[in-house]
């Protein structure tokens, strides 16, 4: 009802949206719903997401009006005649939109997300307009058939639940996913339903009894609380992470936290230090999305704590402001300009950035089918991000490697890439990051990529530039390998800049790098490092062998034929 009493506010301030009301009102006049409702109340509630989200007028009244070009007399001319360019060609970008049907893969639908990208870059409103659409509809699936209720869930799920995530509407993909959880998977859905129930309950009840010892802790010391409540896990992303943990449930810590909402970021850390100061921290749980805030812009504090009676407990803690971004994303960052007698809306240029790169990338695919297939991977796909040595985040799909890394960073930093250290420590080319690791690429100069390498990355953009460096043709070595190679084993005191030293001395005597890996050895502080040469020749590898003994480092080399 407070959404309904909003746009009834609105109306009142707003001469535009009182319009919109009554035009799309008589519009849909005597249409009814599946359901039984008008036809009107889908248009209302549209509207009041919108609202919610604290979108502009404009939007609003696009909101109200999203459906009388498709489904009523009403055209698109005398939507332009009666309301303006700016909301025509809001509702012309909604109902293209409205005409996409999901259909599993085939080639109409790889067109179809085109046209969706192509309407993101024109103006963002319109993916707004249709994420509110879509999310009462989900609401209201019920009294359709089985066959289009998954469907329409399956394309909730596999497309608008990921890209409202992706904007960094987090509450709002959340909310998609549950909704069309049990119309996709039914049998998952009853099973979780029945398991889950007791377990929420037990951890609210264990949470409420420690609340008010964390209340007490932090107005003591002067904290300026603005709330502190429970988030339940949604079912559908507690049915992903039991997928990871062979459906132990006793292993999911955040199945119920604490969300503790303070006035500024310096309250954010002193509420962090005063609940480690009351628990155990574990090691290794702590995570700091406000100095690294997450590539769709989430921001927040996360801590897991051992607590009363030995139970493990999660702690989400942020500002009002993190709190907002976190609820509605890209649509909580829009401001409202006044010029030539309309508003204006403006997203930051990191949102807009974004969508501008999407766009570049999906015209790297002629094939419908693999345009899609690589739009689920590269930016639908459950993301992990990792950071640069410079602090840069860079945003990737799960299971991606230090290569897709690579890629990611520039086409040619993957094609010279020949190693890898993530947090400092050198891994394999195949190594599957995970979130908020710290990757340092290791390049060669004139290094090709590995064919090898498509078997391993995770984005089809890595993939495609593999490809291509293999057609170009620069090095025939590429597809066809020597007979054998020298495998070069050294061990060494472990320093900064140790790998680069080794690679640039192997780089300088015209030698590609193959492969490189590095284990603790059994001296303590020594590492041994391997790393394959592209090269047969006894005499070039003495001379190299000569050189890397000079490093004051470097105790033991020995090598051998591979």
């Amino acid at each position: 009802m407070a959404e309904l009493r909003k746009i009834m506010e609105l109306r009142k301030s707003s001469e535009l949206i009182d319009k919109a009301y009554r035009f799309a009102k008589h519009a849909h006049a005597g249409q009814k719903r599946l359901t039984g409702e008008p036809y009107f109340n889908h248009a209302l509630k549209t509207a009041e997401c919108l609202a919610e989200w604290g979108l502009d007028e404009a939007t609003i009244a696009a909101g109200l009006l999203h459906d009388t070009v498709e489904d009523t007399d009403v055209t698109i001319e005398d939507i332009g005649r009666e309301f303006g360019e700016d909301i025509k060609l809001l509702i012309d970008g909604v109902t293209k939109l409205g005409k996409i049907k999901y259909r599993g893969g085939d080639r109409a639908q790889a067109e179809n997300l085109r046209k969706l990208l192509l309407a993101m870059a024109e103006d963002l409103r319109v993916i707004f307009v249709k994420l509110a659409d879509r999310r009462h509809n989900m609401k209201t699936l019920g009294p359709l058939p089985p066959s289009k209720q998954k469907r329409i869930a399956l394309e909730t799920m596999e497309i608008y639940a990921p890209l409202a995530y992706r904007l960094g509407m987090q509450k709002l993909s959340g909310e998609l996913q549950d909704l069309a959880f049990p119309y996709v998977y039914p049998s998952e859905h009853r099973w979780l339903t029945k398991h889950v129930k007791e377990r929420y309950e037990e951890r609210e009840a264990y949470l409420k009894k420690i609340k008010p010892v964390v209340e007490k802790a932090l107005m003591e010391q002067d904290i300026n609380l603005v709330s502190i409540d429970f988030r339940a896990k949604r079912h559908a992303s507690l049915y992903k992470k039991l997928l990871r943990y062979e459906m132990d449930i006793e292993k999911i810590y955040d199945l119920v936290a604490f969300r503790i909402i303070v006035k500024n970021i310096e309250d954010c850390y002193a509420t962090l230090g005063i609940i480690h100061s009351l628990w155990t921290p574990l090691p290794g749980r702590f995570k700091d999305y406000i100095a690294t805030p997450k590539p769709n812009g989430y921001r927040s504090l996360h801590t897991t704590i051992l607590g009363p009676d030995q139970r493990i407990v999660e702690f989400q803690i942020r500002t009002k402001e993190m709190h907002e971004e976190s609820e509605h994303g890209i649509a909580a960052h829009w401001a409202y300009e006044e010029g030539d007698k309309k508003r204006v809306v403006r997203a930051k240029p990191k949102e807009i950035s974004w969508v501008e790169k999407l766009q570049s990338w999906q015209s790297q695919f002629g094939e419908p089918q693999e345009f899609l297939e690589s739009f689920k991977i590269d930016f639908l796909k459950d993301r992990i991000f990792a950071i640069t040595p410079k602090g840069e985040v860079i945003d990737l799909p799960y299971g991606a490697t230090p290569v897709d890394f690579a890629y990611h960073v520039h086409t040619e930093i993957g094609n010279q890439c020949v190693g890898a250290k993530v947090n400092g420590k050198i891994v394999p080319l195949d190594y599957k990051l995970r979130s908020s690791d710290v990757v340092e690429i290791i390049t060669q100069k004139n290094k090709r990529p590995s064919p090898s390498w498509i078997e391993f990355v995770a984005t089809a953009s890595a993939k495609n530039h593999i490809r291509n460096a293999i057609k170009s043709g620069h090095r025939s070595k590429l597809l066809v390998y020597k007979k054998s190679h020298i495998e070069l084993k050294i061990t060494a005191e472990d320093r900064v800049g140790l790998f680069k030293d080794i690679a640039g001395i192997i780089s300088r005597s015209h030698i590609s790098i193959m492969s490189v890996n590095s284990s603790p050895g059994h001296r303590g502080k020594f590492h041994v490092i391997k790393v394959v040469c592209d090269t047969n020749d006894k005499k070039k590898v003495w001379k190299i062998i000569l050189k890397l003994k000079a490093l004051k480092e470097v105790k033991e080399i020995d090598y051998r034929f591979v």
